[in-house]
């Protein structure tokens, strides 16, 4: 791939679990890990600060946890993002990159504690930060973690890598006529009810003016496209 400029200069990168996957479905795989690392540290190398989100969906889903406690089911998907946070911080640390963990959930033995003005400090150090465990409560979900992180670490954008390459009007993978948007407002995402992000990300990335790019994942270098500006996926933002 060609040396490109960056277009943003801090970046919040929401990761779903499913993509940490792979083709296992379930779980870990360290390729496909290792794969999406490497496409990060082409964006490190360009000089972009880089924050991350993991969800949990490759280990634990809490609503589709039966008749689980809500609370609980939340929990153990919590503990599911920080396995995650650490394979992707273990990758990345092989490829030469300075990583830190932070959880929302203190485990002093694994992770340093979430601190906003630590996090702030390892960017500006050149350091990946990975938060792990959503915001530390039950009934929010990552997406709405990586609002709230973006908003606080006052990032450029959030670029949610997918397994679509964008947002459509209805499930591409059900309608064969469904149409993709190359750019949307908040508005429309919570009038229409987009697959996005929840209600209360999508409202909180709205009242605090930080567009969202969706963008699939199947290719791991999209993350270096569109650090670089390049036309890939969805952007939503205000009109």
């Amino acid at each position: 791939m060609k040396y490109m400029q960056k277009k943003y200069n801090r970046i919040l990168l929401k990761l779903s679990g499913e993509s940490l996957a792979g083709n296992n479905k379930f779980g870990l795989d360290m390729e496909a890990v290792t794969q999406i690392c490497a496409a990060i540290k082409k964006c490190t190398d360009l000089g972009v600060e880089i924050a991350i989100v993991v969800g949990g969906g490759n280990f634990w889903r809490g609503r589709t946890s039966g008749s689980m406690d809500r609370t609980r089911a939340d929990h153990i998907g919590m503990l599911a993002t920080a396995m995650n946070a650490l394979a992707v911080a273990d990758a990345l640390e092989s490829q030469g990159v300075t990583v830190r963990v932070q959880t929302a959930i203190p485990m002093q033995a694994v992770a340093e504690p979430y601190i906003r003005n630590r996090a702030v400090r390892h960017l500006e150090k050149g350091r990946v930060i990975i938060f792990g465990c959503g915001t530390g409560n039950p009934f929010f979900s990552t997406d709405t973690a990586a609002s709230l992180r973006a908003a606080e670490i006052e990032a450029d954008i959030i670029m949610k890598a997918t397994m679509v390459d964008g947002v459509y009007d209805k499930d591409p993978k059900k309608f064969e006529d469904a149409v993709r948007y190359d750019t949307v407002t908040f508005k429309e995402v919570l009038e229409k009810g987009l697959n996005v992000m929840d209600s209360t990300a999508a409202a909180m990335c709205k009242d605090n003016g930080i567009p969202i790019l969706v963008f699939s994942i199947e290719n791991p270098d999209n993350i270096y496209s569109a650090c670089c500006g390049e036309n890939i996926g969805t952007i939503v933002k205000e009109a």
